[in-house]
């Protein structure tokens, strides 16, 4: 079986490196290694979840021209199979356009290293466990 490939889309070559370091090549030792796919692009990020290349995407609120709370609510919108969301944000007070962005979950910026490598290990746990209950289907 593949490592599950984590999608970080940032403009900022800055943060996506900040957000890789953050998680981690091992979030957590039951969920095993993670690969990374780096987008700085819209089209990057839609081609590639199209393709089916992304097991769960990091999305960054604030990238520019295209923040990634109007992409996760586009792909929701257009795409058939959307991998889970984390949204990363710099205001708290934002937490609740994750809602409308249909994101599973929320990291704030700057990444603190603990709570970015649980809330990824608990997202692939949770595919983990439908993924079993569906038979295996990805």
């Amino acid at each position: 079986m593949s490592n599950p490939v984590v999608l970080v889309y940032s403009n900022r070559p800055e943060v996506r490196e900040a957000v890789m370091l953050a998680i981690g090549r091992r979030p957590a030792p039951d969920v095993g290694r993670v690969d990374f796919l780096e987008c700085s692009s819209v089209s990057e990020v839609l081609m590639a979840v199209d393709a089916g290349e992304a097991d769960l995407a990091v999305l960054d609120g604030e990238a520019q021209p295209v923040g990634g709370m109007g992409i996760s609510r586009q792909m929701h919108l257009e795409l058939d199979r959307v991998p889970p969301v984390i949204l990363l944000i710099r205001r708290l007070d934002d937490r609740w356009l994750s809602t409308w962005a249909k994101a599973d979950e929320v990291l704030q910026y700057p990444v603190d290293p603990v709570t970015a490598a649980e809330t990824v290990a608990a997202v692939l746990r949770r595919m983990r466990a439908v993924a079993r209950v569906s038979g295996g289907a990805h």
